[in-house]
Parts: C-alpha cells; structure tokens; sequence
C-alpha cells in the first residue's frame, strides 16, 4: 500500500534519476562534438610515417658517402619514431575511451528505444526506483567523466603531434646540414681509407690501435677499455671503436673520473683530424667530425652506460 510519504519519496528520487537522464544525454552530446574535431592528428600520421621513411633512405644514402653510421642522425630519427609512437598509443586510448561512451549511450536506445533510466521513472514501484536510482546516476556520471578523459587524451595526441612534427623538422635540418658538409667530408676519406683489422690485436683496425694507445699512454690506466665486439653491428664489430671506461658496473663515475672523461673527450677532438677519429659520444653527447656545430645531445637511452656517462667512445674512420 502506498503512503503520502513513500509516493513523494518516489516522485523525489524520480526528479533525480530525470536530471541524471538529462546529464547523460548531454554527455552523448559531447561525444558527437568531440568525435566531429578529433580527426586531424589521426589523419597527420601516416604523411609523417612516409616523411620518416624517407628521411631514413637520405641517411642510409649519406652513410654510404659518409664513411660509415651517422650516429647524430640516427638518434634524431629515433627521437622522431618514438613521438610518432606516442601518438599512435594515444590515438589507441582515445578509440578506447569512446568506445565505452558509445556503449553507454547506445544503452538509452534499448528495450524499445527508451533510455532505462527513463524505464526507471516509469515505474510505479517506489522500492524499484529506488534500488535503480544509484546505477542511473553512475550511468550519467561515468559517460561524463569518459567525455572528459576525451577531451584530455584529444589535447595529449594534438601535443604529440606537433612534438613529432617538430623532431621530423630539426632531423631534416640536420640531414641538410650534413650534407653541406659533403666536400669536406670526402677530403676526410680520401685522407683516411678504409682500413681492415690486423691479425693479433683482437680484430682492432691499425688506426683504432694507435688511438687507443696514446689515450691509454697520456689518461691511463682506465678501470676497462672495451673495443672489439663480434656481432656488433656498428663500428665495434669492424675494430673501428674503443670504450674507454671511466666506471665499471654501471656505476656512475665519481667527479674526479667524470672529469678525466672530459679531458679524453676533448683531447680526442683536438686531434680528431690528426687521428682519423670520426665520432666521440660523452654523456649523453655527440661530436662528429663529418658534421658541425660541436656537441649535440642524444636521447635518453635508460642507463648510465647506455647514455655514455661511464665511458667516452671514440670511433675511427
């Protein structure tokens, strides 16, 4: 039997649910709204995955006129991958996310095109209202705050967007920087023809020999000096590089030996051209003698080794 106060508790709680259908429906609307401008950095990516693939063919082209990896290049273009990454990630979430706000909005439709917080209402059971009127309200708030998470991650890949194009930008500078240098990089090679490892010293190259042992002679004795690695793809496997360690362990050095790597840092690029020495990487650094400007900063590659803060390499033309 009902009682005047059961009724205006379920007109009460009926009043709620009906705000809470309104809130959902504008949640949907949102949705629309947002879907309609969230096309463009979608739509950037694959001009930039082109724009990245052939950027790589001009660097793979200069390394074969260069003498060998353009290490600045390839850390820049890696730079560049990765932020395209993130925008696919993000773009991932974003489909995500709008797929729940779908489904939520697509429950209003259902059981004969009615929302059920609409069928809620129509009861005239106060105990029913009652036990629907908290999923009603989770059902609004939950689109809305998917709406939201919209917004955010629509903001987040526009971001991502602009810092890959930005990366693409600064690698096709230096790719055309590089390249001014072609004359005077040829003059290098013809200066420093390739060399081949000498049978007896590891599989190091007579060039890398000399390199190593007047470093050795004039900042040893190092904790290691690591050169030749078989298998490695880049100049440690032809015996054209040398670590020269300043830790072991992975450990950062301590101040005393982080600047005795800056003393063989820049003593190898004043006599880089004596020398044949094509490259140095230093704390997260690049010198190139194929290049100009001095130093560039890498990327961060996850460790102190990884980012040359315990050894300086030098590799050899």
């Amino acid at each position: 039997m009902e009682t005047p106060d059961s009724t205006r508790g379920a007109r009460g709680v009926r009043g709620g649910l009906r705000r809470a259908a309104l809130a959902l429906a504008a949640a949907a609307g949102a949705l629309v709204l947002t879907s309609a401008t969230a096309t463009s950095p979608a739509a950037a990516e694959p001009g930039n995955e082109q724009k990245i693939a052939e950027l790589t063919q001009q660097i793979k082209n200069l390394e074969k006129e260069y003498g060998g990896n353009l290490e600045q290049l390839r850390d820049t273009r890696l730079q560049a991958k990765k932020a395209l990454l993130k925008v696919k990630l993000l773009r991932r979430d974003l489909e995500t996310a709008r797929d729940v706000v779908a489904q939520l909005a697509a429950s209003r439709y259902m059981s004969n095109g009615l929302d059920p917080t609409v069928q809620v209402l129509a009861s005239d059971d106060p105990n029913r209202v009652l036990s629907n009127a908290s999923l009603a309200h989770h059902l609004s708030v939950t689109q809305a705050a998917k709406v939201t998470e919209i917004n955010t991650l629509l903001a987040q890949q526009e971001r991502a967007r602009r810092d890959a194009e930005k990366k693409i930008k600064i690698l096709e500078k230096e790719i055309a920087d590089i390249a001014k240098e072609r004359e005077r990089v040829r003059q290098l090679l013809r200066r420093y023809k390739p060399e081949s490892p000498m049978v007896g010293t590891g599989g190091m190259t007579p060039r890398m020999i000399k390199v190593r042992d007047e470093i050795e002679e004039k900042f040893g004795p190092f904790p290691v000096i690591g050169c030749t690695r078989p298998g490695d793809p880049l100049d440690h496997g032809s015996g054209r590089a040398c670590d020269f360690m300043e830790s072991t362990a992975g450990q950062m050095p301590s101040p005393s030996r982080l600047a005795h790597g800056d003393a063989v840092a820049a003593y190898a690029i004043r006599n880089a051209t004596r020398l044949g020495i094509k490259y140095i990487i230093w704390k997260q650094r690049i010198w190139d003698v194929r290049s100009s400007g001095g130093w560039k900063m890498m990327s961060d590659r996850g460790s102190i080794t990884q980012n040359h803060y315990d050894h300086v390499h030098i590799s050899v033309f």
